[in-house]
């Protein structure tokens, strides 16, 4: 039934009428192109009229997945917190700064790439931006995976040094993929496949969390009867073991994107084979001659609500990874179950979080939950910053709390945090689509992605303030 169905969309590709065509294809004239670049950024909408994709459970898996290696790194860096405190230990500066670095670099470099390529939307071939992020991610796991085992005595600040430009190839990967990602998500005029890659964002915080916790868990646990000195390099022992865990899954992780994502590739570059290649000598030339410019201010006038949204979602977001590895158990560590001890809250209470953000997004495939009015949106992004002054009434480096419940802020704190994150965000990006025309919905998905990605860029450099808290 798959083979007739698809023989009979093929058929009826061939036999479409060129005057269905809602654009003229570009010729080879390139200064259109260098003059507008000068004049205003520029994103690029496919020339011919977009068909609605049938759903695919298939396609959905795959797209899930490729959310989930979009920001694997990211939420890795995070959750492997208390590897890096012990690694920075010997360096207060580095020890107390590390968090709000990591981000800012990692937001300003994704933030910079996803410019550059909005910039060069017209020679874009999504399926090679995809494909090079993932090569590159699999290449930073497997130097960091190595980092533990050969660098482990390595002073603070080259290691340091090291970490940040781990941290920047791996936001240029997710600067490619996310541009890549959701513009060829949205070409599939399919909302679900959009909401499959934010799905897979939210999971991609989960697991590396919980293989954080994991592979503490099962390292043995530390001799409290040791001394000071013996006790804290054994601990540190204990955090690049771990480390080396949950880095040599992202690598996995990876590879595992990689071959997966290859048959949905050549399904797309045969389809567009089929529209376009009657004249042009390639595909590539296929995809690059089917596209034709609309500008940000285009976008915007009709996205105005839903980008301030999302970009404010994701500013007030980004504190709570500076916040995150300095909020201890209201329990003294000494008498605290290992659960409660730093080495596993901290990357628990990341978990909650990421869990909340999970819930978060499947919520708004209840209808009850789906709200399309921009205002409401833009009021509840707003309202999100009241979760801020809630991590003071917490445990913060152990110094005591106002509220003296782990419940309260795993919780009360972390989760709902998380969840409004997951739901404000997802309707933003899912409901974006819906606002434009069909041709506009390729370069709204890269459009969209560049906000949010400003709002995290934003966030991230507002942290630094909260760093010595």
């Amino acid at each position: 039934m798959e083979h007739h169905s698809t023989m009979g969309r093929i058929r009826e590709l061939i036999n479409k009428p060129n005057e269905e065509q809602e654009y003229e294809p570009l010729d080879d004239d390139s200064s259109e192109y260098e003059d507008d670049d000068v004049r205003r950024a520029v994103l690029i909408v496919p020339d011919y009229e977009y068909t609605e994709e049938p759903f695919s459970w298939f396609e959905y898996c795959i797209f899930f997945l490729l959310g989930i290696s979009m920001l694997w790194a990211w939420n890795m860096f995070l959750a492997a917190a208390p590897y890096f405190q012990a690694r920075f230990a010997g360096n207060d500066t580095i020890l107390n700064s590390f968090q709000s670095a990591i981000t800012s670099v990692s937001c300003v470099t994704n933030m910079s790439s996803m410019l550059i390529l909005a910039h060069i939307q017209h020679k874009a071939n999504y399926p090679k931006r995809i494909l090079t992020a993932l090569v590159l991610n699999l290449i930073v796991f497997t130097l960091l995976c190595l980092s533990t085992r050969v660098l482990r005595d390595v002073s603070a600040v080259p290691y340091f040094a090291f970490t940040l430009i781990m941290v920047f190839s791996t936001s240029i990967a997710t600067g490619l993929a996310q541009n890549g990602g959701f513009a060829f998500a949205s070409s599939y005029g399919r909302k679900e496949y959009i909401s499959a890659i934010l799905t897979g964002q939210a999971v991609a915080g989960v697991l590396p969390s919980a293989a954080q916790i994991v592979s503490v868990l099962i390292s043995p646990a530390p001799d409290k009867t040791a001394d000071e000195q013996t006790s804290a390099k054994l601990e540190a022992a204990a955090a690049t073991d771990s480390a080396f865990v949950y880095f040599l899954t992202a690598t996995i992780i990876s590879v595992i994107t990689i071959i997966t994502v290859l048959p949905v590739i050549r399904k797309y570059r045969h389809t567009l084979e089929f529209k376009m290649m009657s004249s042009m000598a390639s595909i590539d030339e296929a995809e690059q001659a089917a596209r034709k410019s609309v500008t940000f201010m285009q976008l915007y006038k009709k996205l105005y609500w839903l980008t301030a949204s999302v970009f404010l979602c994701f500013a007030i977001t980004m504190f709570f990874p500076v916040f995150t590895p300095k909020v201890l158990s209201i329990i003294p560590e000494d008498e605290a179950p290992r659960l409660f001890q730093p080495s596993v809250y901290i990357p628990l209470a990341f978990l909650v979080w990421n869990v909340g953000d999970l819930v978060g997004r499947i919520t708004i495939t209840i209808k009850f939950f789906v709200v399309r009015k921009g205002p409401i949106l833009l009021v509840a992004a707003i309202l999100r910053a009241g979760f801020l002054p809630l991590y003071l009434l917490c445990n913060i480096r152990g110094k005591g709390a106002v509220i003296k419940s782990d419940t309260f802020y795993l919780f009360g704190v972390q989760f709902l945090f998380g969840a409004t994150n997951g739901w404000l965000s997802s309707l933003c990006m899912t409901e974006a689509g819906e606002k434009v025309t069909e041709g506009e919905r390729e370069a709204t998905g890269g459009f969209m992605a560049l906000n949010l990605v400003a709002g995290l860029t934003v966030g991230s450099l507002l942290s630094f303030a909260v760093g010595n808290v």
